[in-house]
């Protein structure tokens, strides 16, 4: 009880701090309950895709047809609440492939690769928003929530079940140029649709230096409840500059600089002590650009490596999905990455060089660092303002082989149908 009032506490003097005598403007306010209801807005969406996957070591090609479909409701804000209710249905259409439901693999469907989009039926969102102050708004309940670029804090919306947060949640932009926002949840539904508790706080601090550059300051501090995890409990502080700048009418430069450390929190095993750092640079030439970057998620001598497990890790070290938890022996990956326009169709592609922080034992004996390199692309096309679509292509070759946790060639393709509403 005591935890929980100090929570409540905490959050009511971040209130305070933003207090103005002024609230929302009564024109975006409804006059009466039923009002609220009656003028709310519909969300609709349906994602309907083939995935197939080919992966060394597994006897069968994984294919899987699902229909995610998604229906919600929001209220037309009432004294400055509203509510937000998403139903959502992930519908497999065969079962060529292991779902990994819950965290655990299929007995009958091992000989499949794993293609994360088990049959869930349950809300997506279900949350009371109060924006009764200006430039802020707080929300509690369940809720989808993403950060910076998706590292440390996402929704892994290219999956099909989405990873959503049940909490309490504050964004305020009232300070010029910034954005505040602190959260604590108590649980995560994974996309594997398991229901993890855990204690979550979240602080991350955007500054805009121009309308094109950032400077974030953040801290995630995660403490796991049950024996399985809690020795994985951790808290991460780091800083993140991001942005471009133009040179003229056409030309302009990109970069990207971050830096984390990340340590044993609550629970969490002492032997949890690694960095992580981010660097980057490119070109963009009107709807074109190229860049190279080197991400780093260390590893150290007592086989911990640095961890995101809140993340939407898809998007980093290849979107073939080998390395969403770090190996112990950490990760170095060097990535060029280009893309563009033509005929309104957006392009995408990614080559990754990823190799290990600490050398692994290989399997025959000597030391190895490379764990493979990646080729990815993805042709992405808006066909009305209600439908889009969108093909993908992942291909991971193994190099470097080692004898714990042998990360196999694995070869994805995707095909994508969205309407959305």
């Amino acid at each position: 009880m005591m935890k929980n009032q100090l929570k409540i506490s905490v959050f009511s003097a971040l209130l305070a701090m933003y207090v103005l005598p002024t609230l929302a403007d009564d024109a975006t306010q409804a006059t009466s309950l039923k009002e609220a209801i009656t003028e709310g807005k519909p969300t609709i969406n349906f994602k309907l895709r083939y995935e197939n996957v080919k992966q060394d070591g597994k006897s069968e090609t994984g294919e899987a047809f699902t229909l995610r479909s998604l229906v919600g409701w929001k209220t037309k804000p009432f004294h400055g609440f509203s509510v937000n209710a998403e139903l959502y249905g992930l519908s497999p259409l065969n079962d060529d492939y292991n779902d990994l439901k819950k965290g655990s693999p299929i007995a009958s469907r091992v000989k499949y690769p794993v293609i994360a989009d088990p049959e869930d039926y349950d809300f997506h969102q279900l949350y009371l928003e109060w924006t009764g102050l200006p430039e802020s708004n707080i929300k509690l309940g369940r809720q989808a929530m993403v950060f910076d670029n998706w590292r440390y804090i996402g929704d892994v919306r290219f999956r099909q079940n989405w990873q959503v947060f049940n909490g309490l949640s504050l964004l305020n932009k009232s300070l010029p140029n910034t954005e505040i926002a602190l959260a604590h949840y108590e649980q995560v539904k994974q996309i594997n649709t398991k229901i993890q508790d855990a204690n979550i706080e979240v602080a991350n601090i955007k500054y805009n230096i121009t309308p094109s550059t950032s400077l974030v300051g953040y801290g995630y501090l995660i403490d796991w409840n049950g024996k399985a995890l809690e020795t994985t409990s951790n808290k991460t502080f780091g800083l993140r500059l991001d942005g471009s700048q133009k040179l003229d009418d056409h030309w302009k430069v990109l970069y990207t600089a971050e830096y984390a450390k990340q340590d044993d929190y609550k629970d969490g095993s002492k032997q949890i002590d690694n960095d992580y750092y981010r660097v980057g640079a490119g070109a963009g030439y009107g709807d074109w650009f190229l860049r190279i970057d080197q991400e780093k998620l260390s590893g150290n001598s007592e086989g911990k490596a640095f961890q995101t497990p809140l993340g939407t890790n898809h998007l980093f070290q290849g979107w073939a999905d080998v390395f969403l938890t770090t190996p112990k022996e950490g990760i170095e990956d060097t990535i060029l990455i280009a893309g563009g326009k033509v005929m309104d169709a957006t392009i995408k592609a990614e080559y990754h060089f990823i190799n290990s922080d600490r050398n692994f034992a290989k399997v025959g004996g000597g030391a190895g660092d490379r764990y493979g390199k990646e080729f990815d692309l993805g042709v992405y096309y808006k066909f009305t303002k209600q439908i889009s679509g969108s093909v993908e292509y992942a291909n991971f070759k193994e190099d470097d082989k080692y004898s714990a946790g042998r990360k196999r060639d694995i070869e994805k393709f995707w095909l994508t149908a969205v309407y959305a509403f």
